[in-house]
């Protein structure tokens, strides 16, 4: 099914040069948010199928976290957190919600014709976004991929929370096809030249689910979204190297569906031989995706793939000049998704974490939340070096205001990393401890505290207030709950998790368990 759309803008149109004369004061800022990438899925990180080396480059030339925390185990939560500062028990977003009173929220043909029915239930006017603070600093500042904090026609748009500039999706659902009949360049939606598959649905009844041919109305079209967010990355930077920007590339990569460029496909099936298909068969609980004939050589491809764009931006950067006086931060939203033809136990996706089923995405446990993330910045980071320091999302507001000389919010929770970065470490202050809470997936509340990790689960679908304890240092994988033997330890636990937690805005989001009405 073809869609056409009115009003249709000529998609080359790219944003325009500013007239700024160039500032060597103020470094440019790229973040790159990868999506559902593990913490193991990086060379850099200790993958070995997995070849990653323009990423792995980026740590060999700056420094690498070890102990770096997402927002949320999930998508939009964790979006909400790193534009905002906050962490999980104070902040207005802390799920994902689809927002499902306004109609046929799932249905693709209806939000093809009806964008209103698209998108996340939107982030508030008054919300101070990171993109606000460095606007009124005076950078540009382009969003590129996926956004998922507002709907469209809605004060959450990318346009109204400080983004001078939007390209890719929108909302989630859109997302999960790499094959979509249109994306948004600000707050208008651009066709593609693809035809409309929806990705939630199995391989055709009665097809040879050993025939790549059976795929090829998945995977044979002609617009992938990765390859034009990328283009749009790239033009960005360009015709904004005359003024000091900010580039949030917030890719899709490798979150599900599997869909990937056929040349890094036919590369990774070479490498790792003969595979049994994804046929969509329901193995997320009843969530399927679009059948993939390869699905391990396309996780890998679409990783190497993410990698070579990250390859042609420092490329970019270069060319222009501006590599020396830019900050690049590339890090992901969260752990692995387990199944929908993802392989994690195969990949190590989480390792040295856990990559059990329950471990991974959706869950606090350290393979949901602990991602990797990497910074260079040349003459101002150390190449080829290494940090423990603990930090979360909601760090990134005041780290990166301070990088800027723009002053944040006062109503935060965050810590600049900045003295790390810079090799500082005896001048970084430390939190006493991280906070989230996520009310999805049964309920779950997690603090970290030094070595310590607490977990609660089941606080909504059990009532459930019990907590799980483990010792990071000795048992990474946690394994080994040893709440009996550190009582104290629990309850400065049960105190913080009491303390930081405050009634969400969002009934969807309260957990009776916590005394929220």
């Amino acid at each position: 099914m073809k869609i056409i759309f009115p009003l249709i803008a000529v998609f080359l149109i790219s944003p325009q040069p500013s007239v700024a004369q160039p500032d060597t004061d103020r470094p440019n800022i790229i973040y790159i948010l990868a999506d559902d990438l593990g913490y193991g899925d990086l060379g850099a990180y200790g993958q070995d199928k997995i070849e990653t080396p323009n990423i792995d480059a980026l740590a060999e030339n700056g420094m690498k976290f070890t102990q770096h925390y997402s927002g949320a185990p999930v998508c939009a939560p964790a979006r909400y957190m790193l534009m905002t500062g906050t962490h999980p028990g104070h902040a207005y977003i802390r799920s994902n919600e689809e927002w499902g009173e306004r109609g046929d929220i799932w249905n693709y043909e209806k939000m093809a014709a009806n964008p209103a029915l698209e998108g996340q239930r939107p982030i508030p006017d008054s919300t101070v976004t990171i993109a606000e603070v460095l606007q009124e600093e005076g950078y540009r500042t382009g969003a590129i991929g996926k956004w998922g904090l507002g709907a469209p026609f809605t004060v959450g748009v990318p346009n109204n929370q400080g983004f001078d500039f939007f390209f890719g999706y929108n909302g989630q659902r859109q997302a999960h096809t790499y094959y979509p009949v249109y994306l948004w360049r600000n707050e208008r939606r651009i066709a593609l030249n693809n035809e409309l598959v929806a990705p939630h649905q199995p391989l055709p009844a009665g097809a040879d689910p050993y025939d790549p041919e059976s795929y090829a109305k998945f995977h044979d079209q002609p617009d992938y979204s990765a390859e034009l967010m990328g283009e749009e990355a790239l033009r960005f930077i360009e015709s904004n190297s005359s003024n000091p920007f900010f580039l949030y590339y917030a890719t899709t990569i490798p979150h599900v569906s599997l869909q990937a460029p056929q040349r890094w496909i036919d590369y990774y099936h070479e490498k790792f031989g003969e595979e049994e298909p994804y046929v969509s068969d329901g193995d997320g609980g009843g969530v399927r995706y679009v059948p993939t004939r390869y699905p391990k050589a396309t996780y890998a491809a679409m990783i190497s793939y993410l990698d070579e764009q990250v390859g042609m931006i420092v490329d970019k950067l270069k060319k222009l000049n501006l590599y020396r006086n830019t900050l690049i931060i590339f890090t992901s939203d969260n752990g692995p998704v387990h199944g929908l033809g993802v392989d994690p136990e195969y990949f190590g996706s989480a390792s040295p974490l856990n990559n059990a089923s329950g471990r991974l995405k959706g869950h606090v446990y350290e393979g949901g939340i602990r991602v990797p993330m990497i910074a260079t910045w040349e003459d101002r980071i150390e190449a080829g070096s290494q940090t423990d320091h603990i930090s979360a999302f909601w760090d990134v507001m005041p780290t990166l205001s301070e990088v800027a000389g723009a002053e944040h919010p006062d109503n935060i929770d965050g810590i600049s990393f900045l003295p790390t970065l810079e090799g500082n470490e005896e001048n970084q202050e430390k939190h006493e401890f991280l906070y989230w809470e996520f009310p999805s997936y049964g309920g779950q509340q997690a603090v970290r505290m030094g070595k310590w990790k607490g977990i609660r689960n089941n606080i909504k679908s059990e009532q459930n207030l019990e907590i799980e304890l483990y010792n990071l240092e000795e048992d990474i994988r946690e394994e080994n709950d040893v709440a009996s033997e550190h009582p104290e330890v629990v309850n400065r636990i049960r105190t913080i998790m009491e303390n930081e937690h405050t009634i969400p805005r969002l009934r969807s989001f309260r957990m009776e368990a916590l005394g929220d009405k």
